[in-house]
């Protein structure tokens, strides 16, 4: 069996700095765009990816929208078209391994290799049908993100990471079924805003890090952009501090674990005092 590719190198710290002041800029902007931020994710995990590199990815969305057929028709004519282009002309879809691989969450490499997670797939369906006009939104079913088409009455489901697949109601069934064990309930098929899907995307990296202890400065750098998003779970900075405690950075770690007491004592005064507990053993093991 080959070995596994090895991971994208982070970007040299002037790099990084710029990539989140301007990640933290389009995040808060007045319309966030979703390609933007996927590359500009990409490119704090991966150095190699300078700016020609994010020009290059955005063309390609262009070159691929330019492909498909000038207003095919309704919802379904454009799921189609969508499926007959990347799905089976291009290519594009999923595989249990590519759960393994970094790179099934960067969006320039899910642009090169034709592969990667559920989410991101749907990151290329969707920003390749929003620039030729189709009606469609991203679909975050419990476990498993898919695209819908369709703004008015019933949706229709299409499923990237099984190359744009068409779903029927009882497909959708069984994923929330598979996920939950309850049935799809009508406000699971609500269009994913933009940051609620770069947050989905995060949370997949810090799950692949957090099976890779050697990959924590991984996620670290997830974390630090998923707290430069204007709306993230206040929980994410005990994460951070948790996380900087196991890399070593005691005194950071403390510090930040008794800012998260401070927010956590409005509410929970005895959850605060087990934090700051936390704190004192964190800088305990500076002795």
């Amino acid at each position: 069996m080959p070995s596994p590719s090895p991971s994208p190198q982070p970007p040299s710290p002037g790099r990084s700095a710029d990539v989140r002041r301007r990640f933290a800029e389009e995040a808060r902007s007045e319309r966030p765009d979703l390609a933007t931020l996927c590359l500009l994710l990409a490119a704090e995990a991966d150095g190699a990816l300078d700016e020609p590199g994010l020009d290059a990815a955005q063309i390609e969305l262009d070159r691929l929208a330019g492909l498909l057929p000038h207003r095919p028709g309704g919802p379904r004519a454009w799921a189609v078209a969508l499926r007959d282009l990347l799905g089976e002309r291009c290519g594009f879809h999923g595989t249990p391994a590519d759960y393994r691989r970094l790179e099934s969450s960067l969006l320039h490499e899910v642009l090169r290799r034709r592969r990667g997670l559920p989410i991101l797939l749907s990151v290329v369906w969707m920003e390749v049908a929003r620039r030729a006009g189709a009606p469609v939104y991203g679909v975050a079913l419990p476990g498993h993100f898919v695209v819908g088409f369709g703004h008015d009455g019933p949706p229709v489901l299409a499923d990237p990471f099984d190359g744009g697949r068409l779903m029927t109601g009882a497909d959708a069934d069984l994923v929330v079924a598979g996920t939950t064990g309850g049935s799809l309930d009508p406000s699971m098929l609500t269009p994913a805003d933009p940051l609620d899907v770069v947050l989905r995307v995060l949370n997949n990296i810090r799950a692949w890090a957090a099976a890779r202890p050697e990959q924590s400065a991984v996620a670290l750098w997830a974390l630090d952009l998923s707290l430069l998003l204007p709306s993230h779970p206040a929980r994410l900075r005990y994460e951070r501090a948790q996380l900087l405690v196991q890399r070593g950075s005691f005194v950071d770690g403390a510090a930040e674990l008794e800012a998260y007491a401070e927010v956590v004592a409005a509410v929970d005064e005895p959850a605060a005092d087990r934090i700051r507990g936390q704190a004192r053993a964190a800088r305990a093991l500076l002795n």
